[in-house]
């Protein structure tokens, strides 16, 4: 099994890169949206934890930027009708943080605004994973402040400004990191001059 993966970034695109070792060996790994967002230039250095799907007729490298983003993506794939493909598009479209929350809490809706994942789906997965998510662990502190009632609606504020569930989860956070936790407006404003800056 390959947990874990260091070396060259020398290409990279939305959804994979290439990486070469200090052994001279090159490895294609495939990657969600968050970790092509948190990549450096192409000649940096970078690690990833990685997963190892064996088919028959193909070997395929996940990567993701650390353990609990791998074990989310792993504990996605126990689902019936998930397999890594999906489980990927699950994990760029939503952060690990909020995938957790929607199983814990039964949320279909969050779940759908997955591409390829209409309500039957949804409710198989959180049929399936529910009760699953306890062994999980937690995730690093430092992505773990929108979970709270403010974020939340300030979330759901800037989805429905149509912004998607990613870029609104790191913008709230962006903002609550920087104090601004007790009103909603005020973090939403805050968000929205960062999702603006972003776009820019």
């Amino acid at each position: 099994m390959i947990a874990l993966l260091s070396g060259t970034l020398v290409h990279r695109e939305l959804d994979r890169v290439e990486i070469l070792t200090s052994g001279g060996v090159g490895y294609e790994c495939l990657i969600p949206l968050s970790v092509f967002e948190s990549l450096p230039k192409e000649g940096a250095t970078v690690t990833l934890h990685t997963h190892l799907a064996v088919r028959e007729d193909a070997w395929h490298l996940y990567g993701f930027s650390d353990r609990y983003d791998r074990a989310v993506f792993q504990r996605l794939l126990v689902a019936k009708g998930v397999g890594p493909a999906l489980a990927l598009g699950i994990l760029s479209a939503l952060t690990p943080e909020r995938v957790v929350r929607a199983l814990r809490e039964k949320d279909i809706t969050t779940l759908m605004r997955v591409p390829r994942v209409g309500r039957k789906k949804a409710e198989q997965i959180i049929l399936d994973l529910a009760d699953k998510m306890d062994t999980i662990g937690n995730a690093p502190t430092a992505v773990g402040v929108t979970a709270s009632p403010v974020a939340d609606d300030a979330i759901r504020a800037l989805i429905a400004l149509g912004y998607n569930q990613l870029d609104a989860d790191r913008a709230v956070r962006s903002v609550m990191d920087g104090g601004a936790v007790g009103d909603v407006s005020v973090v939403v404003r805050g968000a929205l001059g960062r999702l603006t800056a972003k776009g820019s």
